[in-house]
């Protein structure tokens, strides 16, 4: 097996960039602390918070400038820290794992193999794979496990004459924009149900046509953007990247013989798969469903290892793939300490009672057809500093079952799924969306710039569904 560079490398200009830009967002989240005033919720008998009791906290007046300093370290030991820590190694398994694949010609295999088959077919295959992940969002709520697929599907692009931001929209935007669009999002919409008493099945209807119409978006913005790069190739978002890329990934396999290559397409097949079943039955099973990410590093960590022993020629070499992949990975852990260390801020700051009481103030008196998009405005607001669908939904949810404001339950649910899913992919807050763009060295403003008009018709086509669902009663 070869020595080869990192499948997975985030350039020095990205980790500045992005880096610098979570450092000044973090300062701005230490400062609102001073400006907004403090609050808190009342406490109910069974220790949940009751939201419809709100005061302001006397002698509170800004986080201590210290700790917000080292909010990045502390929020690892916070009550998010398991989390985040669980995120930060279920990435870095990952990683390794996958140049484990890379160096003993597993991608190679796949890719090759799945390459001849659309060779002549090829906006086919990025259709079918976009309704795919499409679907992992909306309905088993996925998202952040899909950054176990992006290598392969960007490799898999690049293999058809596509680039690497092909398959980052035909993976992790289309499962994001299959997040917002819940249709059973255990995450989004069942747990939203739970919270206000509704039936999460009823008017799914309404939720499949979303689902359809953001596909078709989806679609055209790829379409839009295969043409021109099929026009230009060097018009690409990643051309420097896919040209690294090219000669770092086999994009034809190269075992020694016949028997190897079949062997080696074999065993990371069965890999995948299993990776994919483990991935459906957590998200299917209640009782698993919170140890989703702690299963994937146990599979990827043990089998990322045994897969690469089965298809090298020099197994001792295996070890050292594995640690390279790991360690290439590692500025990702700044990433996640920083975009969490806002959400760290705002709480240790007790400002998020305040702005999440705000939504009684601004409705009240107010037309329903704006209290819906008053309500859509300030979940926006909340998505920005706390990126995880649980604690908003407990939160804007929890809040929303004591207000009075003449939303049906449905449209809370779809109002809140709205403003929480399709940021995902676009707020700078997001760890997954910036660690995605880094996997392809693409800058986080350019990605905003270039994606405008995908954003902006989206917003638009969410406003649209928001004021037909209370004109039809939704």
């Amino acid at each position: 097996m070869k020595s080869q560079k990192t499948l997975i490398n985030i350039s020095q200009k990205t980790f500045i960039t992005v880096t610098v830009f979570l450092l000044v967002l973090l300062a701005f989240s230490i400062v609102l602390t001073f400006v907004i005033p403090a609050g808190t919720f009342g406490t109910n008998p069974d220790g949940t918070a009751d939201y419809a009791q709100y005061s302001l906290l006397k002698g509170v007046k800004g986080i201590p400038i210290w700790e917000g300093i080292l909010a990045p370290f502390l929020v690892f030991a916070s009550g998010d820290g398991l989390t985040l820590i669980m995120l930060s190694l279920f990435l870095l398994t990952i990683s390794a794992a996958f140049q484990v694949m890379n160096d003993v010609g597993g991608i190679g295999a796949l890719v090759g193999s799945v390459s001849e088959r659309f060779r002549d077919r090829k906006q086919l295959m990025t259709a079918v794979i976009s309704l795919l992940f499409m679907c992992f969002g909306a309905f088993l709520g996925l998202f952040e496990e899909m950054l176990t697929m992006l290598p392969i599907v960007t490799v898999l692009c690049l293999a058809v004459g596509y680039d690497s931001f092909t398959g980052f929209l035909i993976c992790i935007i289309s499962c994001g924009f299959g997040f917002a669009s819940a249709v059973t999002n255990p995450f989004t919409v069942l747990l939203a149900c739970q919270i206000i008493g509704a039936n999460p099945m009823e008017h799914i209807w309404y939720r499949l046509i979303i689902f359809i119409v953001m596909y078709l978006l989806l679609q055209g913005f790829i379409a839009l953007y295969l043409r021109r790069i099929g026009k230009n190739p060097e018009s690409s978002y990643t051309y420097e990247h896919d040209l690294r890329i090219r000669e770092t990934a086999s994009l034809e396999s190269s075992p020694a013989n016949a028997a190897d290559m079949k062997k080696t397409k074999t065993v990371y097949a069965v890999f995948l798969i299993i990776s994919l079943v483990l991935i459906a039955v957590c998200s299917f099973t209640e009782a698993l469903r919170g140890y989703t990410v702690p299963v994937l590093i146990a599979y990827f960590l043990i089998f990322g290892i045994l897969a690469g022993m089965l298809c090298a020629a020099e197994k001792k070499t295996v070890l050292k793939s594995f640690l390279n992949g790991f360690t290439g990975a590692l500025p990702t852990i700044v990433f996640i300490g920083l975009s969490a260390s806002i959400k760290y801020v705002f709480d240790e700051g007790h400002i998020m009672p305040t702005i999440a009481n705000s939504i009684n103030t601004l409705a009240q008196g107010k037309n329903i057809f704006l209290i819906a998009l008053i309500v859509y405005a300030i979940v926006l607001v909340l998505e920005f500093f706390i990126s995880s669908s649980t604690a908003k939904a407990i939160l804007v949810m929890g809040l929303l079952s004591t207000l009075n404001l003449g939303l049906s339950d449905q449209l809370s649910m779809l109002i809140y799924t709205f403003a929480d899913g399709y940021t995902n992919v676009l707020f700078p807050t997001s760890p997954v969306l910036l660690i995605s763009l880094s996997m392809i060295e693409m800058d986080y403003f350019k990605w905003v710039k270039r994606s405008v008009p995908l954003f902006a018709t989206n917003l638009a086509l969410v406003i649209l569904f928001i004021l037909l669902g209370i004109v039809i009663k939704y």
